[in-house]
């Protein structure tokens, strides 16, 4: 007969405010099987799991019910305390009376009711518990990273410092992303470049890293430590390991396009390397507007290359790799403004530009050499003004959300301007001023200090009357209607994840939210990991951040990954699913529903009578598995349990409740 222990936790007043724990205690006493219940102030605390133990020995129990906060919280605190007793650790069973009573509800007795049918429901629940043990599996002492902006690179360096081999799979043909575009960064006006550029060198140069440029992960099979993914390389058209870099194809390109790393601002062309600091400094072609593979005409960069090393019949290849441990780093783009406000011109004046784009005309490596200029004609603007939050914090044409930088982006943008053009005007149009960092609050004040003119109030239209743009809004503060004439608009425009962050996602079999940011295991207590084990994140592509927080997190990243690859062998969770290949009809349902690709099907030997067949069943790696339960709640003839939570089990609670 089982001997169930009942612990009760006061969670300071989170929880004995709105709940009667003593009344609860005493209810759980009169279940059957529980030989011991009491209550304690801090269950998770020393002295409450000191208190659990002691209790174990004296009444002689083997099983545990604490009812505390969400399993989320401290079932695994828990389960590591019973590591030291003689029960195992997954003979024991949470019940969430903090977020599931004390929290929703008002009604002390409405709550101490609840509480008591969630210990009534677990007490008979971990009754048919049985004990589990884990397994352990090899780790591949190497980490892919995904993406080459500011993120990825610390979080390779980070990893590569501490002796692993890692990868860094960039989608564009140099790593750097996004902070290599900035001019400088607030609050202290460094150069962007200055701090970057040496990243990216060490990160080229570093005997542990291994730079895949203009690639993309093409399938991710396997599971923790043990990752296998082939990685598609796109083709460059130039051999890398020919090239030096010296530029010549270049000049003598007679193709012109729009470049993409300065913001559509200037041109580069057919073949070409994105910007001066790149990261392998040497160029690709463009095959899309190259007149030797669009039309098979020119190639004269192949003529003039002194070392042949341009090659037209270059193809895309594949390639597959073994990991122990994969870091998200896919970053951001900018939401497109012109689609989602056409009031502000959707696009159609050249004088409205993203605050990316002004990075790239204030930047001395810019088309323009850092001279603030119009885009239409070169003029220096006088009158400028700043729109912040287009697309952020609305919810009626863009996102819900804030991004973040913004605020701060927009206060360096004047301060540049202020600074740079003698006697011009900055008018910035906000709802909110956010300056959440160490020296932002100082920046801003600064910035209002240098002639900045701040206007409370949306902007609702921008059109053009000659060669000026009227920027009409409203100033909240005064209550009335303002229009400002302009020679150039800025938009500080919302932050959005990486258009293939999806598809990324569901390779690796993580999660997005609604607004397509990566999901991670725990907003609080794993903040870059992921609900995939081996799978961690950093960076803009968990949400919209600043480069100080974007580079904090990957270090933390790293530190996940290093953690991990510091051991030969891992645990695993024995609290996955199981098939009963007896009954399984080889239906394939379980295979469609499981979002971590961890079930399959496989052919086994059967019987139909007296001959001897093969039968197709499903069958479940232990290494994927996260125990999420999809698959037995599909399984149309029930052959598929979540050990930890089996029918049996869960018809318990059900009936316990029911009584």
């Amino acid at each position: 007969m089982a001997r169930i222990g009942v612990f009760i936790c006061h969670c300071g007043t989170n929880i004995a405010a709105t709940v009667d724990v003593e009344a609860v205690a005493a209810a759980a006493r009169e279940f059957p099987n529980v030989a011991f219940a009491t209550t304690y102030k801090y269950m998770c605390s020393e002295p409450g799991q000191a208190m659990i133990k002691e209790s174990i020995e004296d009444y002689n129990l083997d099983r545990i019910v604490i009812a505390s906060c969400s399993p989320r919280m401290h079932e695994l605190t828990f389960r590591k305390m019973l590591k030291g007793t003689k029960i195992n650790p997954y003979m024991l069973e949470i019940a969430n009376i903090r977020e599931q009573c004390a929290w929703v509800h008002t009604d002390r007795a409405k709550a101490t009711e609840k509480a008591i049918d969630h210990v009534k429901m677990a007490v008979a629940k971990v009754g048919k518990d049985k004990p589990l043990t884990t397994s352990t599996i090899p780790i591949t002492k190497r980490a892919l990273v995904i993406g080459g902006g500011i993120a990825g690179i610390q979080a390779a360096l980070d990893i590569a410092d501490a002796g692993f081999d890692v990868t860094i799979v960039e989608k564009e043909p140099s790593i750097g992303g996004h902070m290599v575009m900035l001019d400088k960064t607030f609050p202290t006006m460094d150069c962007s470049a200055c701090i970057s550029t040496p990243k990216m060198v060490d990160a080229g140069a570093h005997p542990n890293i291994t730079l895949k440029t203009s690639c993309e992960v093409e399938k991710v099979e396997g599971y923790v430590g043990n990752f296998e993914v082939t990685i598609k390389e796109k083709a460059k058209y130039v051999n890398h390991d020919l090239c030096t870099g010296c530029g010549l194809c270049q000049t003598k390109c007679p193709t012109k396009v729009p470049s993409e790393f300065n913001q559509g601002i200037g041109t580069r062309p057919a073949i070409y390397i994105p910007f001066a600091q790149a990261v392998p400094s040497k160029p690709v072609i463009d095959p899309t507007c190259c007149l030797k593979l669009t039309k098979d005409k020119c190639g004269i960069c192949e003529k003039v290359c002194p070392l042949q090393a341009i090659n037209y019949k270059d193809e895309t290849k594949y390639t597959t790799e073994k990991y122990g441990a994969i870091v998200v780093a896919t970053g951001y783009e900018l939401v497109d403004w012109a689609k989602m406000y056409p009031e502000y011109g959707g696009g159609k004046y050249a004088d409205v530009i993203t605050g990316l784009q002004f990075e790239r005309l204030v930047n001395a490596s810019g088309p323009t050499e850092g001279h603030i200029v119009r885009p239409s004609d070169g003029k220096e603007p006088k009158d400028v003004v700043i729109v912040k939050c287009v697309g952020s914090r609305d919810q009626n044409k863009g996102k819900s959300y804030c991004s973040r930088a913004c605020c701060m982006y927009s206060a360096k943008h004047a301060h540049q301007i202020l600074d740079k053009i003698p006697g011009s005007n900055v008018y910035i149009f906000y709802m909110d001023v956010r300056t959440p960092g160490k020296g932002y609050e100082e920046f801003y004040d600064n910035t209002r200090a240098d002639g900045a003119q701040y206007i409370r109030g949306r902007v609702s239209k921008i059109f053009k009357e000659g060669d000026k743009l009227i920027c009409k809004g409203e100033d909240t503060l005064l209550g009335k209607q303002v229009t400002v004439e302009a020679d150039m608009v800025i938009l500080a425009t919302a932050m959005e994840p990486a258009a293939n962050i999806a598809d990324v996602a569901g390779k690796l079999g993580i999660s997005i939210d609604s607004d397509r940011w990566v999901t991670e295991a725990h907003p609080k207590l794993r903040p870059v990991e992921t609900q995939t084990g081996g799978v961690f994140l950093c960076g803009t592509c968990q949400g919209p951040k600043d480069i100080p927080d974007t580079v904090a997190q990957a270090g933390a990243a790293a530190a996940k990954v290093m953690a991990l690859l510091n051991h030969d062998e891992m645990e695993t969770s024995p609290m996955i699913s199981s098939v009963d290949q007896t009954k399984c009809s080889g239906c394939g349902y379980c295979v469609e529903v499981c979002p971590y690709k961890a079930i399959s099907l496989i052919q086994v030997p059967g019987r139909d009578g007296n001959r001897k067949v093969t039968k197709t069943v499903a069958d479940v790696n232990s290494g994927l598995c996260q125990g999420c339960g999809c698959c037995a709640a599909t399984c149309r003839t029930g052959c598929i349990d979540l050990k930890g939570y089996t029918n049996e089990q869960i018809l318990k609670e059900v009936d316990a409740l029911c009584q």
